[in-house]
């Protein structure tokens, strides 16, 4: 990666893309601020586009890396890609990425690293990796993934959950979905979290059972079942999202309008919301696993470098390393 890519701040801060959106920029300062370099297992990062992510990630100051993988295969990736790793921790393993993504759990369980990264393996075995009873990394909660969008137009960032880990999700599993999103909005510094449970429509209809969930989730938040946060819904997106549309329709509500936190009902429809954002709206985003013991970054060939080291300052600020 040239420095020509990155534009240095005042001082001897390190590098930021030029190109980063400002709320994903805030939060990058914010965690290297307040966090430092967090210890990173990066699970079989053996392609260019794996290597390239954790080098961004570490050159922005975010993460000490720990490669996890076989160690000759990332050498040669490495210097064909004109990447320098010399000063990353390697855990040598043999060529399988289902044992690397173990035992990069495993450095996770054991304390050497406090966040897992995904390299160049698929997201379900690492998540299998991750969920195994022996890793180590359950806990309680169901586990589920959010993103934080940087909208342009919109004054703050916004969280998007969930849209990758959870197809169809029970009221019991949307708790834990609103509560991991509630927990990691105040580890961003949103004290108090405005949450809208998303539907088609804004008034519970038994035809339409997210309607009923979302009913319940605001009645379980009142009775102290979900913390944190003010929580809204159903609310249909437009007066989710517009106080204005909440207004011509008559909703009187504390988060129409004013959403830090949207919740969907199905990962069907915040894939589609999230790619919508971003291809039409030219949002940038990045996203974290949580309701783990560490937070887990699964990334994408096709995110941005932006993306990339967004999501690592995700996993600083959700990190409960010191």
């Amino acid at each position: 990666m040239a420095f020509k890519d990155f534009a240095l701040d005042a001082g001897s801060a390190p590098p930021v893309p030029k190109t980063m959106h400002p709320h994903l920029g805030a939060l990058i300062e914010q965690a290297r601020r307040t966090r430092g370099r967090l210890s990173m297992a990066v699970a079989y990062p053996c392609d260019r586009s794996s290597l390239a992510a954790v080098s961004e990630a570490a050159l922005a100051g975010l993460v000490k890396p720990i490669l996890v993988g076989p160690r000759e295969r990332m050498e040669a990736v490495a210097i064909d890609a004109g990447i320098d790793i010399s000063g990353f921790s390697v855990h040598d393993t043999v060529d399988d990425p289902c044992i690397a993504a173990a035992q990069a759990a495993g450095l996770c369980r054991d304390g050497h690293a406090a966040a897992l990264m995904k390299g160049s393996l698929h997201s379900d075995e690492l998540l299998a990796a991750a969920l195994a009873r022996d890793a180590g990394l359950r806990t309680g909660r169901r586990t589920s993934h959010v993103f934080v969008l940087d909208v342009p137009g919109f004054n703050r960032p916004l969280l998007l959950t969930d849209c990758v880990v959870n197809i169809a999700p029970s009221l019991v599993e949307k708790r834990d979905i609103a509560q991991n999103a509630i927990d990691f909005a105040h580890a961003m510094g949103i004290a108090r979290p405005h949450m809208a449970i998303l539907s088609a429509m804004e008034h519970v209809n038994p035809a339409i059972p997210s309607t009923v969930d979302a009913a319940a989730l605001c009645k379980m938040a009142d009775r102290g079942q979900i913390v944190g946060a003010v929580l809204d819904g159903p609310l249909a997106f437009d007066n989710a999202i517009s106080a204005e549309s909440a207004i011509n329709k008559g909703i009187a509500s504390a988060v129409a309008g004013h959403p830090d936190v949207l919740l969907v009902p199905t990962l069907e429809a915040g894939n589609m919301l999230y790619k919508q954002l971003i291809y039409m709206a030219g949002a940038e985003c990045a996203g974290l696993v949580l309701g783990m013991r560490v937070p887990i970054v699964l990334t994408s060939r096709s995110d941005s470098v932006a993306s990339r080291i967004a999501s690592c300052a995700l996993a600083a600020l959700a990190s409960r390393a010191p």
